[in-house]
C-alpha cells in the first residue's frame, strides 16, 4: 500500500497524495489549465521546482507567471541557461562555468578563444528566440557525485568538474536540462522554455571576469542579460538606464567642470574650483547643523600607530584596506608603522578620554569632517561613488544607556531635517544585527541589538530587517534614500558600540562615583561627502539647488560694450552674497547661453546695450524660455533670498 502524505492548500484545505509526489502533479490534479500556467511552487514557504518530490506532509501554494515574487527570479535564471545553450550550440568550442542571477538580469562566464563581439551578441539573442520557440521541456535529475563528475570529464567541461568537486558531500548534485542541453544547478526552473517572454531580454554587455573571482585564475568572458515578465517592463528600464546615463555623475561633473581623476592618483578626486564650493557649501551648512544639535567640531590626525588600530580591533579586521606608512628605518630606529585612518572612531575616543569625564559631561557629542583613505580595489573604484580617499561627516556620541533612546530620536530628527533640506523627503530605515566576524561577545550584541532596537521604536520609526549587515562592533541603522529615478542609496548610520570602549579604556565617573563604560554611537548623515555629492548630481541630472551651485549667476554681455556695466554687476551681487561670474567673451550671446546650460548654470543675466541705458538684466532660468527684465536693485533683493542655504530662509 502506498503511503500518503496530507497536502494543505492556501485556503487551509488540506488532500491527502502519494509520497513523493510533485507540485506539478498537484497542479494536474486540481485543474489541466493550472498545469499549464504554473512556474513553480511554494512548499513549506520554500521556493519549490515543479518537478521536485514531496516526501512528507507539506503546505503548498502554486506560482503562476505574473506579479509574483517569484516570476523574475526564474525566468532570469532560465535565460542564463538558454543564453548559455545558444552560446554552445553557435560556438561548441565554448566551455560554460557559472551563470547566476544578478539585479535585473544574469550573467555566465565562458572560456573561449576567440573574444566575443558587441554584434556577436544579437546572434546570441536570435539563437535564444528560436530556443524559446522549440518549447523545450525543462527536467532534472540528483546524480552521485562520481557520475556528475564523469559526466563532465567526457564532456570536456573542466569548470564543471571543479564545481562539483567544491559541492559538500551532504549536498545533492541537481543535474538539469533544458532540451538536450545540460547544465549543473541548484533550481528551481521554468517548466519548459516557451514559458519564457521572448521579447521581454535583451544581451547588454561584454566584460572580462576571472575564474572564481581570483586574479591567479583564467581570464574568462562574461555576458550580461537583462529580463522583465514583459516587454513593456523592459522597455520601461531601457529608458531607465538611457536616463541614467544622461545623469551619470562623472559625465555631468566633467561638463560643469567640478573634478577629474587621474592614473597617478587613483581613486582620490582633484576637486575644481567649481566642484569645491560645493563641498565647501555643503560642509558650511553640516556644521551649521551640528552645531544647531549640539555638537563639537574637531580635528585629529590623519596618521596613526599601528598599535592603537591594534587596540581598538580595526587592524584585524580591516588593515588590508589600510595604508600603511612605513617609517625609514634612518629617520626612526624603532621601525614603527602607522596607517593612514580610514575612519574617525579611535581618533574621537582618545579625545574623549583626555581629561576625566563624569556623567554630567554626558552625552557628549563630537564630530569632525574627517578626512579618510581605504584601498579600495581598481575595479569596484566607480567615479566619485567609490573613491580611495573621502571626507566622511563623521561624528561619536559618548553617552549613557539610558540615554541611548534619546540620542537615537535626536539624531533621527537631525537626519530628517537635513535630508528634507537636500531635497529627500523621505527614507527608509533598515536595522542591521550582528555579523558573522566581529569583536565582543554574545551578550554584549545581545544587549546593544535590544538597546538600539528598542530605542528606534521608541521613535515611532518603522524599520526593516538587514540581518547579518551590522558593524564589525555592534548592530546599526541604515538610512537608505531613494532618488528622483526611483534608485534607493545608503547613506546614513546609527551603531550602538559597547565594545570600543572596553577595548580603549574610556571610562566615567557616575553618580554612584564609580567608574563606568559609556556607550559610543557611531553616525553619519551624508557618509562621504564625495559620495553624496554624486547621489545629488544625478538626482538633480546636475541641475543643483540654488544654494548648493558653484556659480548661481553668469551675467553674460551681448555687446562689448557692456563689458563694464557686467563687471559692476557682478560686484553688487558678490557684495550680496551671490556667486556670480562675467562672461564677456567675444561671443554671440546664444553660444553663451548654450554654453553655461550645459554647464547647468541656474540663471543667466544678459546685458546689452539697452540693458546698459536702462540699468536692466535680462534674467533667463535654467528649463524656462522666459525671459524677464529687472532693474540691478530688484535681481539683488530677489536673489539674495533665493541663494540662502534652507537653514536661512524663511
Amino acid at each position: 500500500m502506498t503511503e500518503n502524505i496530507s497536502i494543505t492548500f492556501p485556503d487551509n484545505v488540506s488532500r491527502q497524495y502519494h509520497i513523493g509526489i510533485t507540485p506539478a502533479e498537484i497542479a494536474r490534479s486540481i485543474s489541466p489549465s493550472l498545469e499549464k500556467k504554473a512556474i513553480s511552487a511554494l512548499v513549506n514557504e520554500t521556493h519549490w521546482d515543479l518537478q521536485w518530490p514531496i516526501m512528507s506532509d507539506a503546505t503548498i501554494e502554486i506560482n503562476q507567471m505574473g506579479d509574483n515574487p517569484y516570476t523574475l527570479e526564474l525566468i532570469r535564471h532560465d535565460f542564463a541557461h538558454v543564453m548559455a545553450r545558444a552560446v554552445q550550440e553557435l560556438w561548441p568550442e565554448t566551455k560554460v562555468t557559472i551563470g547566476p542571477v544578478i539585479d535585473n538580469g544574469w550573467y555566465y562566464d565562458f572560456d573561449r578563444d576567440t573574444p566575443f563581439t558587441p554584434s556577436d551578441l544579437q546572434i546570441i539573442e536570435k539563437k535564444m528566440k528560436e530556443i524559446i520557440n522549440l518549447r523545450d521541456k525543462v527536467s532534472f535529475d540528483v546524480w552521485d557525485r562520481e557520475r556528475a563528475m564523469e559526466h563532465y570529464r567526457e564532456n570536456n567541461e573542466p569548470y564543471k568538474v571543479e564545481l562539483v568537486e567544491a559541492i559538500p558531500e551532504d549536498q545533492e548534485i541537481k543535474m538539469y536540462w533544458h532540451g538536450d542541453w545540460q547544465d549543473l544547478c541548484r533550481g528551481p526552473h521554468l517548466a519548459h522554455t516557451g514559458q519564457l517572454p521572448a521579447d521581454a531580454f535583451k544581451l547588454t554587455s561584454i566584460a572580462g571576469a576571472y575564474w572564481r573571482g581570483d586574479s591567479r585564475n583564467k581570464m574568462l568572458q562574461r555576458i550580461y542579460g537583462i529580463a522583465f515578465r514583459n516587454r513593456k517592463d523592459l522597455k520601461d528600464y531601457l529608458t531607465f538606464l538611457e536616463e541614467a546615463k544622461k545623469r551619470d555623475h562623472r559625465k555631468l561633473g566633467s561638463e560643469m567642470k567640478l573634478f577629474h581623476f587621474q592614473d597617478e592618483a587613483p581613486g582620490m578626486v582633484f576637486w575644481h574650483p567649481d566642484g569645491w564650493t560645493i563641498c565647501k557649501e555643503m560642509k558650511s551648512y553640516m556644521s551649521r547643523k551640528q552645531t544647531e544639535f549640539g555638537y563639537q567640531e574637531v580635528n585629529t590626525p590623519a596618521v596613526l600607530d599601528r598599535a592603537l588600530w591594534e587596540k581598538s580591533g580595526h587592524w584585524e579586521k580591516f588593515h588590508d584596506h589600510m595604508f600603511l606608512v612605513d617609517i625609514d628605518k634612518e629617520t626612526d630606529p624603532t621601525k614603527r608603522i602607522s596607517a593612514l585612518k580610514p575612519m574617525n572612531c579611535p581618533g574621537h575616543v582618545q579625545l574623549y578620554n583626555k581629561g576625566l569625564k563624569s556623567y554630567r559631561d554626558l552625552p557628549l557629542r563630537i564630530s569632525e569632517f574627517g578626512s579618510c583613505t581605504r584601498f579600495e580595489p581598481s575595479g569596484a573604484l566607480h567615479g566619485l561613488m567609490r573613491v580611495r580617499g573621502f571626507v566622511q561627516d563623521d561624528a561619536h556620541i559618548f553617552c549613557e544607556e539610558t540615554q541611548i533612546q534619546s540620542e537615537t530620536k535626536n539624531f533621527i530628527e537631525m537626519l530628517s531635517k537635513i535630508y528634507r533640506d537636500f531635497g529627500f523627503k523621505a527614507f527608509k530605515i533598515l536595522f542591521s544585527d550582528r555579523p558573522e566576524v566581529r569583536a565582543g561577545t554574545d551578550e554584549t550584541w545581545d544587549k546593544a541589538e535590544e538597546a538600539l532596537k528598542s530605542a528606534t521604536i521608541a521613535t515611532g520609526s518603522k524599520f526593516g530587517l538587514n540581518p547579518g549587515e551590522g558593524a564589525f562592533y555592534g548592530p546599526k541603522l541604515e538610512f537608505i534614500l531613494t532618488d528622483s529615478l526611483g534608485r534607493e542609496w545608503q547613506c546614513g548610520t546609527l551603531q550602538v558600540d559597547f565594545v570600543l570602549p572596553e577595548r580603549l579604556d574610556a571610562s566615567f565617573i557616575g553618580r554612584d562615583g564609580n567608574k563606568h563604560r559609556p556607550v559610543i554611537l557611531h553616525r553619519a548623515i551624508l557618509g562621504s561627502f564625495e559620495r553624496f555629492l554624486g547621489i545629488l548630481i544625478e538626482n538633480y541630472a546636475g541641475k543643483l539647488p540654488l544654494w548648493l551651485a558653484p556659480t548661481q549667476v553668469v551675467v553674460a554681455t551681448i555687446v562689448s560694450d557692456a563689458d563694464d556695466f557686467a563687471e559692476e554687476v557682478v560686484g553688487k551681487l558678490n557684495a550680496a552674497g551671490i556667486r556670480a561670474k562675467t562672461d564677456t567673451r567675444n561671443e554671440k550671446i546664444g553660444y553663451k547661453v548654450r554654453e553655461h546650460s550645459l554647464a547647468k548654470v541656474p540663471h543667466i543675466f544678459a546685458v546689452g546695450a539697452r540693458e546698459v541705458e536702462e540699468n536692466t538684466v535680462s534674467v533667463r532660468t535654467l528649463g524656462e524660455k522666459r525671459v524677464r527684465n529687472m532693474t540691478i536693485d530688484e535681481a539683488v533683493v530677489e536673489f539674495t533670498e533665493l541663494v540662502k542655504p534652507p537653514d536661512f530662509q524663511n
